[in-house]
């Protein structure tokens, strides 16, 4: 699979700037949080002023488009796991917010590269609080099956992992977090995270 298209449709879960749920969403329609956010994405990509370069103009006009759509904090407690619990509410908080601008940063670049890629979109599966949205990136003969899943918080539909071909992003996370936690715990995990941070944000602004 092209790294770019990985990138891309990876990024369409990843990016988000507030956890304050859009007002103009359907609250009991989870291809409607999906299909806006991905859609919203795209049109802000194709209408950059230089398709070949990701400006900060162009990151603020994404996080724009997909606000408030998926839960950063849930996806953080399961990328940690069992030591999520044991932290106080301020680690928490600043490892949810240090996951979100790791992502940001990491993919956010690659989407310069997007050249015209289309998505399709299933109607909602349901179980229980949650539910699974199946998307089709269509890139020329190419189409890479994407899940979002997603689930009910505070009365609203918002997405906590995405799987691709197969893959779980959170659970990939989780595997790639184990050894760090079991070393360096979790103070050393974002510590690390956040000096990757700041070294992604040197770069860009280089």
């Amino acid at each position: 699979m092209n790294i770019m298209i990985k990138s891309l449709v990876a990024f369409v879960l990843l990016w988000i700037a507030a956890p304050v749920w859009a007002q103009d969403t359907k609250v009991d329609d989870p291809k409607a949080v999906v299909e806006k956010a991905v859609n919203g994405i795209l049109h802000a990509l194709e209408s950059r002023a230089n398709p070949k370069i990701l400006t900060e103009e162009d990151r603020e006009n994404i996080r724009k488009q997909v606000e408030g759509r998926f839960d950063y904090r849930e996806m953080a407690r399961r990328s940690v796991g069992k030591s999520w619990k044991k932290q106080k509410a301020e680690q928490q908080t600043a490892f949810t917010e240090t996951f979100r601008q790791l992502l940001e940063r990491s993919y956010g670049n690659r989407l310069s590269e997007y050249h015209g890629q289309t998505v399709e979109f299933d109607n909602a599966e349901f179980k229980k609080n949650k539910a699974r949205v199946k998307t089709r990136v269509i890139d020329s003969n190419k189409v890479t099956p994407v899940f979002y899943r997603l689930h009910q918080s505070a009365g609203a539909w918002q997405v906590y992992d995405i799987k691709i071909e197969g893959v779980s992003l959170v659970g990939t996370f989780r595997k790639d977090f184990k050894g760090p936690l079991k070393k360096d715990g979790f103070d050393g995990l974002l510590k690390a995270l956040q000096d990757k941070v700041t070294r992604l944000k040197e770069k860009d602004a280089s």
